[in-house]
Parts: C-alpha cells; structure tokens; sequence
C-alpha cells in the first residue's frame, strides 16, 4: 500500500506544555484511522497540526511525499488535499446549505457553477438532505449541520479526510445519522482519520486504532485486538474506564 500521510517525529507546544510529543505513524491510502485517548492527550491537537492550522514545533508532516509543514505555500498545499471536518460545523449562518457547499470549490478551486451545483446537490441528497438545499442552518438540526459540513468538505476532492469529535456536539439520537455517513465512506475506500469516544463505531470503522496519552503513541493496534487484546496496561485502563461510564449510564436510567 502507497502512503499518502507521513508524520515523523512531530512536537507540539503551548508555552512550556508539550501536547504532541515525538509522534511518528504513516496513513496509507484508503486506509482508516482512529485517534483514542484521554481527554486532553492530544488528539484535536495533532489534527490541526496535520492540516496545518497549527505550527509544529519538531519534527514533519507530508503528504504524497511533499514536506507540507515548513513553509505557508506548502501550508496551502496541504489544505488542497486535506480536509477537516469540525465539532462546530462551520457553517456560514447568512448561506443556505446548497450555497454553504459550493462556496469553496468556486471561490478556492474556480470551478464551474453548474458542475458544482449539480455535484452538491447529488451529495447533498446522498446523505439525505435533499429537501434542505435552501434551508438555513439555524434550521437544521444538528446531525443535519453536520452531515452539510461533510458535503462541504467532500466536495472539495480531499485526498485525506479529518473527522475531529464530529458527533461530540449532538443529541444520542442524532449520532448515529452522522456515523452512518462516515461508515459509508470509509465503505467507498475514503482515507481517513477519525478522532473519537464513539468505541462501537471505532471498532466497526477503523482499519487501525492509534490511542494517545500524554502527547505521546500509548498502543497502535488493529481494532480487533486494541479492544480485546490491548498490548499495554495504558490501553486496559482506558478501555476499562469506557466500560465503567456504560454500566454507569444504564444504571441512572
């Protein structure tokens, strides 16, 4: 397999805290990866520092073999062949949807507007939105803002699709719409790398789980094995406390 993202011996710091510590992993193409770990290991972190909308302090990232972290044109670059997906949506609130997806490929990439329109229209519908075209997003829920901002992206052609926390923000029932979606594209072979708590959808998406602690790699596994043979104590006691919070939830209902 031919590897589209390499990241080698990255850091990251904020003052004196360093919150990406060392962290080296290839993703190959088509390949999907799922970012574990504690809150405030790094995860969101590393994302940004991947799709540049973080400076890394050591360390590269590349993409298609091409250094995109040392200067602002490779920065562009990478934003050309990367796309990120957010917690917070991102939708411009003055856009209804349809316009919200078509900005970016004929502002940015000047392409043209009928194809485009016809491309964001077929996604749009694809993911079920067909009937919200010309809505706005303050009247959407939230697993449709979501499932829009994925279109946005998607319609840009990335090479590398980020997913950080995308289903953080929404109401239980509105999860599974947006994993739904995400399953699917990683079914049509999309690469990936998904940052998340959902630990059914890991298991059920991932092709390999990497877990952060602390900054750093704690376990880098399959999925079959991260979740029944953990290789380190690190990994037990995370999954462990994943299993306490459900008992947990079943019993206060």
């Amino acid at each position: 397999m031919s590897a589209i993202l390499e990241v080698q011996n990255i850091t990251k710091r904020f003052g004196e805290n360093t919150v990406i510590d060392d962290i080296s992993f290839t993703v190959n193409k088509g390949e999907v990866i799922v970012i574990l770990g504690p809150s405030g290991c790094g995860k969101s972190t590393l994302l940004r520092c991947i799709n540049g909308l973080e400076a890394i302090d050591g360390g590269t990232v590349s993409i298609d073999g091409d250094n995109i972290s040392d200067s602002a044109g490779s920065i562009v670059k990478a934003r050309s062949k990367i796309g990120m997906v957010f917690q917070s949506y991102e939708l411009f609130p003055h856009l209804n949807v349809i316009d919200n997806v078509m900005l970016a490929p004929i502002k940015v990439q000047k392409r043209n507007k009928t194809e485009v329109r016809d491309e964001a229209a077929e996604l749009l519908a694809r993911v079920g939105l067909s009937d919200k075209l010309k809505s706005r997003p303050s009247e959407l829920s939230g697993g449709q803002k979501q499932r829009a901002a994925i279109v946005r992206t998607l319609i840009m052609h990335p090479e590398l699709l980020l997913f950080d926390e995308v289903t953080a923000a929404l109401d239980p029932e509105m999860v599974r719409e947006v994993l739904e979606v995400i399953l699917d594209l990683a079914n049509e072979g999309k690469t990936m790398m998904i940052v998340t708590h959902e630990m059914q959808f890991a298991r059920a998406a991932a092709d390999r789980i990497i877990m952060l602690d602390g900054g750093k790699i704690a376990e880098e596994n399959t999925p079959e094995r991260f979740f029944t043979e953990p290789r380190t104590e690190r990994a037990k006691l995370f999954l462990d406390t994943f299993t306490y919070e459900k008992i947990r939830s079943k019993k206060a209902v």
